[in-house]
């Protein structure tokens, strides 16, 4: 901190810049006189009353000056107590309040206003200051919003002690070789990366991470299409903590990828087999083959991402229903499932709580029919532009009664039947996407909305309308 009328305030942690700080209404500088408790309850016979005189009412009126010998003003509480009171703020709140006085700004510099926080910074040009305020606040959670000098990246990874999260997602410009310059040893410490959008990463790249962050329980790769089973199997042997794992859009990953991950190959003991998340979106190569492996290695999954997967069919539904922990299953797009593949879910996956088949167009009435006889537990369903009529609204309202979430979207085939069995079971409902259910009209709609937890902004009727 700079002496003087400037002080330098950093702005939502990215740059430091000089503001004037006025004095006018400080009348210490000191933070906090720690003084005998004294009661500010006065005895009724000896407390004198007296006129506000003309400073007192403008003080009143205006609020710009204050008495701080009164025991009960903001003022006069313990930093402590301010910065519990700062670390409920919001990051550009923080650091407004750093610049109220003396008093506050030693507060908000306390590492516990901090904690959870996600630095934003622009790693244009090194920046050791930033460094220091990072360090001097606590922060461990750092989003790189764009850089120019690679060196920086290093830099970050030298200079954040105890970096946990680190999120460069985005930096499409970043290589193999950058990452083999900023993890040149071992960092336990850090547990998240997300590398999404960093196109040009291959093998290599993946190799590096899998050798230097062996503590890694999340790592997100979207997007990285250049990455290979190779980079996959590596993953698999050296990043035995992942809980979770996002390769979307990752379009070399095939079924011998999964076998890696999942265990079955003789490469990878065991796999990854902590994995609670695998998000397998629009990872075409993917086939039932695949499934099968996951089913049978990744006994501890609670959720599966495999929309887009246009090869999986219903015997890799038979696969997954072995599965008995999944608690949300994404399969949205699969346009090679059908009722008979729900009627396995129905069977094995009874602890469901979410399920989304939407665009599923071999998904009509019989497969809510098998919903109805195992799928208790739902509480959100998508089922956006199936095949589904009245008959199916009313299997899956007189057994899902804790249904919270339903889309029913594209639709055409439901009318206000179909809405009256809804309102009539399904008590607990509080959002419901009705866009292009042309057969719907309006009174049925305003019945929907008579129900106890649904509001208007969770009736979705535009396509444009937000939840």
């Amino acid at each position: 901190m700079s002496a003087g009328p400037y002080g330098t305030i950093m702005d939502e942690l990215g740059g430091f810049t000089e503001v004037p700080i006025s004095y006018r209404h400080i009348s210490r500088f000191q933070p906090y006189r720690v003084q005998p408790y004294q009661s500010h309850v006065q005895p009724v016979a000896t407390r004198k009353v007296k006129s506000s005189t003309a400073v007192e009412r403008r003080t009143m009126a205006g609020g710009c000056q204050y008495d701080e010998n009164r025991p009960t003003h903001v003022h006069r509480l313990y930093p402590e107590i301010l910065a519990l009171i700062f670390s409920y703020l919001d990051v550009p709140d923080k650091g407004r309040a750093a610049q109220v006085c003396t008093a506050w700004r030693e507060a908000a510099w306390y590492k516990s206003v901090w904690r959870g926080v996600e630095a934003k910074i622009d790693m244009c040009r090194s920046s050791h200051p930033m460094y220091e305020s990072l360090k001097q606040r606590g922060i461990k959670r750092i989003q790189v919003l764009s850089v120019s000098r690679y060196k920086c990246l290093r830099e970050i990874v030298q200079n954040v002690p105890n970096l946990v999260s680190l999120n460069m997602s985005g930096c499409y410009h970043i290589k193999d070789e950058d990452l083999h310059q900023m993890f040149l040893e071992h960092h336990p410490n850090i547990t998240e990366l997300n590398l999404s959008l960093c196109k040009q990463l291959t093998d290599g790249g993946l190799i590096r991470i899998a050798d230097t962050l062996r503590g890694l329980t999340r790592l997100e790769i979207q997007g990285c299409s250049y990455i290979t089973n190779k980079g996959f199997s590596h993953i698999a042997r050296k990043l035995k903590k992942l809980k979770y794992l996002n390769l979307r859009s990752c379009w070399h990953l095939s079924d011998v990828g999964l076998s890696h991950i999942s265990g079955a190959s003789k490469d990878s003991t065991d796999g990854n087999a902590q994995l609670e998340f695998l998000g397998l979106q629009d990872c075409q190569h993917i086939t039932d083959e695949g499934l099968k492996y996951v089913s049978e290695g990744l006994r501890s999954l609670r959720s599966l991402n495999l929309s887009f997967c246009v090869n999986i069919t219903d015997t890799g539904l038979n696969y997954v229903s072995r599965m008995n922990t999944l608690d949300e299953l994404n399969l949205s797009a699969c346009d090679n499932i059908s009722d008979i593949g729900i009627g396995y879910l129905s069977e094995g996956c009874t602890k469901l709580g979410s399920l989304n088949v939407s665009f599923c167009d071999k998904i009509g009435d019989q497969a809510l029919l098998h919903v109805s006889h195992g799928l208790y537990g739902l509480h959100t369903l998508s089922l956006g532009s199936c095949q589904i009529s009245d008959d199916g609204i009313l299997y899956i309202s007189k057994s899902l009664r804790n249904l919270e979430v339903l889309n029913i979207g594209q639709c055409n085939s439901v009318t206000d039947k179909g809405l009256e069995h809804l309102s009539d079971s399904c008590k607990l409902l509080r959002s419901i996407d009705l866009y292009g259910c042309t057969k719907i009209t309006k009174e049925a709609k305003e019945k929907i909305l008579k129900m106890p937890n649904i509001r208007r902004d969770t009736v979705n009727e535009d396509l444009w309308q937000l939840r």
